[in-house]
This record gives structure tokens, C-alpha cells and sequence, in this order.
């Protein structure tokens, strides 16, 4: 995926000298929580906490700019110019938030092997599922690939619904490991491909999106997307067949699809316009429009946004409270609330795989993704 670049809007603050003291006390502690930190938060994170490290400690960028080959000490002096004048005070500030998420997702993700209220499923490599007060949740869990949704992935999340779709729990709830909610479909998925491969590669990617879109459309239990972080393609158009959307406050939603040469799915094409209307739809599906957490939720397409800080504890304490609800009551309105459309859905869905694999076999799409790897590999 293309590296983004860094953006922190400066927030301006009145703050006592008392304020300014925990402030900083608080950045002292962050600098030693990111050592506690046991998995890897990635290079891009790594370069925003080397940017922020030294905007507040040092100021704005003061450093002569390295030389183009040097693309280490290059990749740092960017990321730290970035910033331009944010006040260090923000940039302290900043940088306790982002330790303070990576700390939290790792805490969300890890699994507490002695804890018997907490059953966690086998059979999985992509994706962690695990069943705790009536809650199943199945997290995606490729935190190095921004959870990228390769083939095998896809399946194991098909895997996974069936079996939530079957068990005890009273509702499903769908989530992601570390900074990412999903960076969506693992363009490797089209790498490595022989020309007389592509029509198979076509056909059989299509049967495989089609059985993972109708899962969705399917599920007889609520289903709940806890978007904690950022959500790009099918992982976002997959969320109007949700039936709660909950997101921290620095998620976004983008679907890039006429930038990569391709075609809506996941029933976006129909569910978008009716969720934001047609014009805003168009904005999002046509012309990549990347959403903040507060247009997505102004739009209708997700229920409430929570503070980053806040967003575990606050979201897990209201989900626990659905589920403790009557699951069989909850089971027959949730398919109520669907049985009208449910027909109508598997038809666009059968619709949207087929015009997409027409466009996997198209030169203009071929085109676009070789772009995107040329574009990439100069980063």
C-alpha cells in the first residue's frame, strides 16, 4: 500500500503550568510504555513517533535535508518536516496518543491464554476468533500488511462467520489488529500471474468474493464492525451489509476503485446511495473520496465515533451490554430487518463479482495495478 503522509493538524490548547507538567510526565511515560511494546508497530508508525519524538523535544525540523540515497535518514527527515511548526506541547501531546492506541490495540489483540471466560477458535492463521460474554469476535490479524485481505484470509473470515453464524454467542463482532482496521484487498493477490492464468484467476476470484459478500448478507446474528483504524475497498463497502458501525475517531473510509481500474462490491452499489444518497455516494464510489470518521458518520454509513483514547473500553462495555439482550429475540428482528431486502442484495451482489471480473481482465485495470507498484517501489 502507498505510505500517506504524515498529517497532524495543530490543536490549540490553553494550558496551565500544572497542565503543561502532566504533559509532560505523561510523555516520559509514553517513551517507556513503547518499549514495553512486543510486536513491531510497523515503519511508517515508527517514522510518525521518530517525527513527533523530535518535534517535541527539539522544535520544528532543523537538520540540513540528507541526500536522495540516503533513504533512511531521508524517510526520518521527511516525516519529521512534516510536522512543520506544530508546538512541541501538541507534539508531546500527539505522541502519548499514538503510544497510548499502540499500547491498546496490543492489549485488545493479545489473548489471554488463562482467562477461562475467553475461548479462543483453532483453524486460523489470518485472523484471531475468540468467544467471550456472548461475544464472538473475529479480528483480523496481519498487522505487518496492514490486514490486507489475501485469498487464504478471505476464506478463513468466510470460515469464521459460518461458525459464529452456529454457536452460542448472541452477536459477531468484526475487528482489526494493531494501527489499521483493514487496508482492504492485497493487491499481491494479482501479482505473479502467468497471461494464460488470468482468466482463471478472474473467474476464481470472483466465486471466491461472491461466497464472501453473501456471508455478510447472510449472517443471521447482529454483526458489529469496530473500526479502529484507518479502512480502504472491500472492508468498507462490506460495512452497509453491517448492522452497527463503530469507529475510533482516526479511522477513515476510502475505496479506491476507479484509481485501481475496478468496480464497486460488497453491494456498495446499491446500499451506498441509499445510506448517504446518490451525490455523496458518487463522491465515495466513483471518485475515491476518502471519508474522516465524523463525514462517514454524518453520512449514515457508521453509527458513532468514539475518541481514539476511549474507543476499547467505551465500544466492549456497550457491546457486553447488547449481549446480554435476549439472543433469540435479537436473531428474529435482525432478520426481519433484513428479510425484505435479502434477495434484492444477493442479485447485486451476483451483479458487482461479475462486472468485477470483467474489469480484472481488462488492460486498463492490468495497467492501473502495475501503476500502483511502480508508484509504490519509488516510495
Amino acid at each position: 500500500r502507498q505510505a500517506q503522509a504524515v498529517c497532524i493538524p495543530a490543536i490549540h490548547l490553553h494550558m496551565t503550568a500544572a497542565t503543561m507538567q502532566v504533559s509532560q510526565k505523561d510523555f516520559e511515560n509514553a517513551q517507556e510504555q513503547l518499549k514495553l511494546l512486543k510486536k513491531d508497530p510497523g515503519n511508517e508508525t515508527k517514522l510518525k513517533l521518530y517525527a513527533l519524538f523530535k518535534q517535541a523535544t527539539e522544535g520544528p525540523c532543523n537538520s540540513p535535508k540528507p541526500g536522495m540515497l540516503d533513504f533512511v535518514k531521508k524517510a526520518k527527515w521527511d516525516a519529521w518536516n512534516s510536522l512543520g511548526n506544530l508546538s512541541q506541547d501538541n507534539a508531546r501531546q500527539k505522541y502519548t496518543e499514538l503510544v497510548s492506541s499502540l499500547v491498546s490495540a496490543e492489549s485488545a489483540g493479545q489473548i489471554k491464554d488463562a482467562s477461562p471466560e475467553e475461548s479462543r477458535h483453532d483453524g486460523y492463521e489470518t485472523i484471531v476468533v475468540t468467544t467471550k460474554n456472548n461475544i464472538t469476535k473475529i479480528m483480523f490479524n496481519r498487522p505487518d500488511r496492514k490486514n490486507a485481505i489475501n485469498h487464504k484470509m478471505y476464506r478463513e473470515i468466510i470460515k469464521a462467520l459460518e461458525e459464529a453464524g452456529k454457536d452460542d454467542s448472541t452477536l459477531a463482532v468484526i475487528t482489526g489488529n494493531g494501527d489499521y482496521y483493514s487496508s482492504g484487498n492485497d493487491l499481491n493477490n494479482f501479482t505473479n500471474i502467468q497471461p494464460g492464468e488470468m482468466e482463471k484467476m478472474a473467474k476464481d476470484g470472483a466465486v471466491l468474493l461472491k461466497e464472501f459478500v453473501g456471508h455478510f448478507i447472510d449472517f443471521p446474528k447482529p454483526l458489529i464492525a469496530v473500526v479502529n483504524g484507518p479502512a480502504i475497498g472491500i472492508c468498507v463497502t462490506v460495512l452497509g451489509l453491517c448492522d452497527i458501525v463503530y469507529a475510533s475517531d482516526r479511522a477513515t473510509f476510502h475505496s479506491p476503485f476507479s484509481q485501481l481500474g475496478q468496480s464497486p462490491e460488497g453491494c456498495s452499489s446499491y446500499l451506498f446511495p441509499k445510506i448517504m444518497g446518490l451525490a455523496k455516494a458518487n463522491e465515495m464510489l466513483l471518485f475515491n473520496k476518502k471519508l474522516t470518521a465524523a463525514e462517514a458518520c454524518a453520512q449514515g454509513l457508521v453509527t458513532e465515533v468514539f475518541p481514539d483514547r476511549t474507543f476499547q473500553k467505551e465500544v466492549w462495555a456497550r457491546l457486553e451490554a447488547y449481549a446480554s439482550l435476549p439472543k433469540n429475540s435479537l436473531a428474529v428482528s435482525k432478520q426481519l430487518l433484513r428479510s425484505m431486502e435479502k434477495e434484492k442484495l444477493h442479485e447485486v451482489n451476483t451483479k458487482e463479482c461479475e462486472v468485477l471480473k470483467e474489469r480484472w481482465l481488462s488492460d486498463e485495470c492490468v495497467n492501473a495495478i502495475v501503476s500502483f507498484f511502480q508508484k509504490k517501489s519509488k516510495l
